[in-house]
C-alpha cells in the first residue's frame, strides 16, 4: 500500500501516542449527554457538558486555541486553555497531545462548560478532552480564500457516492437528503397504520421472479440445488397475503433488475406495494393523492414542491388521462385497436427503436415512454391500459380491451403503478401463458408463470386494488435530486480503477501526448527520445493497460490517449 506524505504523517502520530500510553481507539463506553444542536436550544451559562464528534477545524493561538466539533447533529465551538487542561505542571496533554499529535478529522471527546463569547458565539470551555479515535487520511476539506471564495470543494460525483462516508463528513447538506428520505418513509407508515393496515415482510430469493416484466438476477441454493432470483417485485406474494385473509398489506421491499444504469435507474432499489381487499383502482387513486399530499408536507411543509425548474404542485384532484388518449394527443396517431404489425409501423414512423421481439404490449410502452411521458410534469394519473400491457390486472368493466391500471406521472416520470387486481385465475392463467409466448419470441422480461400463486388465486382472492410506489424516485422529487444516486446511501458503482504505476519511459510518452490527446505515430517516437527497444516496450506496455492506442487513417499511423 502507497501511502501519501500526510497518511505517513498520521501514521508516525499514531505510534508516538501509544508510546505515551494512550489508545488511540479505545474500547469504553464514552458518556455523551449533550449534542451541538441541544447546547445550542438548551444554552445555559456554566452548565457542564459532555460532547464528542470530529475535529473539523482549530485555531492555535500558542496557549489557547478556538476549534469546532461537528457530531450529528451540527457543529459547535470548542475552547482549549493550556491552563484550564492542564491545571499542575505537567503540560503535556495540551503542547504535545493536542497541538502536535491530534489532526483535522480525529473523534474526540470533551468534558467542559458553556460559555458565551465576546462576539457572541456559544461555546464549551474544554476541561478534559480524549481521543476516541484516530483519523489516518486526511478529509478533503473545502478551503475558502480571503474574498469568501471556496476552493477544493468534494464535489466530484464519482467519488462522492464511491466514499459516501467522506461525503457525509464534509457535505453537511447530503445528510439532509436522508433525514428527509426517512421522513418520507414514517409519513407513508403512518398512512397506513391509521388505515389498519399491516407492514408485512415477503422473500427476496424467489424460485420465480414474478409481479413485473423486468430482467432478474440469478443465483443458486447449494444445499436445495436449485436455481434462485433476487425478487423483481413482492406484489404475487403480498396477494397471496390477501388469499390468506389480510384485508391490508404493505411492504417496503429491496427489489432487483438486471438492467441498465442511468439517473433514475439502480439495479437494487426499493418499493412501497399495497394491497387492499374490496377495492378497486379509482379508490386507489383518491387514497394515493390524500398519501402524496401527506408525505409533501411532512417532508417540506407544503404541497407545493420545487423539482428543478418546475413547481410540482402535490394538492388533490390530479388529472387522470387514458394512455391511448395521451398517444393521439401527442403523436396524431390513434393507436387503439391497432394489432402488432400495425404499432411497429407506428413507432417506426416515430423514429423509435422497435424489433420483432416486442409484442402489442411493450409497443404501446415505448411509444408513451418516448413521445408522451415528458409532457406530464404535475402529477397525472395515466389510466386504462391496453390488456397486453398489464397481464396482472383486472379486465376494464366497460372495455374488454382495457384494464383498470394506472401509472402516476411526476415531472415526466413514472412514480406509481397501480391495478384493480386480476382475481380471476382462468383469466390469470391465460395471461401468463401469453407472456411465455413473448418469452418464446426472445423478450427477456416477460413474465414467468408462477404456478403456485395461480393455485392460491384457485382458492379464491377478493377483489382488491394493489400499488407500486418508487420510494427513491419519490424521494428525488422531495428533495429536488435529479439523480438517483443522490438518494441513495451506496448507489452501485462500476468497479474501482486502479492507480498504475508507469516506468519513466511510458511516463515519457503519456506526459508528450496528455496535453493535445493525439499526433502522428512518428512525431511522438521522435519527441519521446528513446531507443527502439525501449519505445517498442513502454508503447505495448501502454496499450496493454488501456491507456494508449494507434489508429491507422488516410494520412499515416496516429497515435493517441485512449479513453
Amino acid at each position: 500500500m502507497q501511502l501519501s506524505e500526510q497518511e505517513i504523517v498520521r501514521r508516525e502520530k499514531l505510534s508516538k501516542l501509544r508510546e505515551m500510553g494512550i489508545n488511540p481507539y479505545p474500547a469504553a463506553l464514552y458518556p455523551v449527554d449533550a449534542t451541538s444542536k441541544s447546547i445550542k436550544s438548551d444554552f445555559e451559562e456554566g452548565k457542564q457538558v459532555v460532547i464528542s464528534g470530529r475535529l473539523m477545524s482549530r485555531r492555535i493561538q500558542g496557549k489557547a486555541s478556538f476549534a469546532e466539533l461537528q457530531d450529528s447533529e451540527g457543529r459547535i465551538q470548542v475552547y482549549f486553555n493550556r491552563d484550564e487542561i492542564c491545571v499542575g505542571e505537567d503540560k503535556t496533554l495540551y503542547n504535545e497531545v493536542y497541538k502536535k499529535l491530534l489532526d483535522i478529522g480525529d473523534i474526540i471527546g470533551v468534558e467542559g462548560e458553556l460559555f458565551t463569547t465576546q462576539v457572541g458565539e456559544k461555546t464549551v470551555m474544554v476541561k478534559n478532552f480524549s481521543l476516541l479515535s484516530k483519523a489516518l487520511r486526511p478529509l478533503p476539506l473545502p478551503k475558502k480564500d480571503a474574498d469568501g471564495n471556496v476552493f477544493d470543494e468534494f464535489n466530484d460525483p464519482e467519488m462522492r457516492y464511491r466514499q459516501r462516508y467522506v461525503d457525509l463528513v464534509v457535505n453537511p447538506s447530503v445528510k439532509e437528503t436522508f433525514i428527509k428520505r426517512t421522513k418520507i418513509t414514517n409519513s407513508i407508515r403512518e398512512f397506513y397504520n391509521e388505515k389498519g393496515y399491516l407492514e408485512v415482510e415477503t422473500p427476496i430469493l424467489q424460485p420465480i421472479p414474478g409481479g413485473a416484466a423486468a430482467r432478474p438476477f440469478l443465483t443458486h441454493h447449494n444445499a436445495l440445488n436449485i436455481p434462485l432470483y433476487l425478487r423483481i417485485a413482492n406484489e404475487l406474494y403480498l396477494k397471496r397475503l390477501i388469499v390468506g385473509g389480510f384485508d391490508g398489506v404493505y411492504e417496503f421491499s429491496k427489489d432487483f433488475r438486471n438492467e441498465g444504469m442511468d439517473r433514475t435507474h439502480n439495479p437494487e432499489f426499493t418499493v412501497m406495494e399495497l394491497y387492499v381487499a374490496y377495492k378497486d383502482y379509482n379508490w386507489m387513486m383518491d387514497t394515493t393523492e390524500q398519501l402524496l399530499e401527506k408525505i409533501a408536507i411532512d417532508a417540506n411543509g407544503s404541497t407545493k414542491v420545487t423539482v428543478g425548474e418546475n413547481e410540482i404542485e402535490f394538492k388533490a384532484p390530479y388529472a387522470r388521462v387514458p394512455i391511448l388518449e395521451a398517444i393521439k394527443i401527442h403523436t396524431g396517431y390513434d393507436v387503439a385497436g391497432m394489432n402488432e404489425v400495425q404499432l411497429r409501423q407506428v413507432g417506426q414512423k416515430l423514429g423509435l427503436e422497435v424489433d420483432e421481439t416486442m409484442g402489442v404490449g411493450k409497443l404501446i410502452d415505448e411509444i408513451f415512454g418516448e413521445k408522451c411521458e415528458h409532457y406530464y410534469v404535475q402529477p397525472t394519473f395515466i389510466i386504462d391500459y391496453p390488456k397486453e400491457m398489464s397481464p396482472l390486472t383486472k379486465e376494464h368493466r366497460t372495455n374488454p380491451a382495457l384494464t383498470e391500471r394506472f401509472e402516476l406521472m411526476v415531472n415526466g416520470k413514472e412514480l406509481a403503478n397501480a391495478y384493480s387486481e386480476l382475481n380471476d385465475p382462468i383469466d390469470q392463467r391465460e395471461r401468463f401463458e401469453d407472456q411465455l409466448k413473448l418469452s418464446e419470441k426472445g423478450d427477456d422480461e416477460a413474465m414467468f408463470i408462477d404456478q403456485d400463486f395461480l393455485r392460491a388465486l384457485e382458492y379464491g382472492m377478493p377483489p382488491t386494488s394493489g400499488i407500486g410506489i418508487g420510494i427513491d424516485r419519490l424521494v428525488m422529487l422531495m428533495t429536488n435530486n435529479s439523480s438517483i444516486q443522490e438518494v441513495l446511501f451506496f448507489p452501485q458503482m462500476r468497479p474501482e480503477k486502479k492507480a498504475v504505476e508507469l516506468t519513466e519511459e511510458e511516463k515519457i510518452i503519456m506526459d508528450i501526448l496528455k496535453p493535445i490527446g493525439e499526433m502522428p505515430l512518428a512525431e511522438l517516437k521522435e519527441k519521446a527520445g528513446l531507443s527502439g527497444k525501449k519505445w517498442d516496450k513502454s508503447s505495448k506496455s501502454l496499450a496493454k493497460l488501456g491507456l494508449f492506442e494507434v489508429e491507422k487513417t488516410e494520412t499515416g499511423l496516429i497515435s493517441r490517449i485512449k479513453n
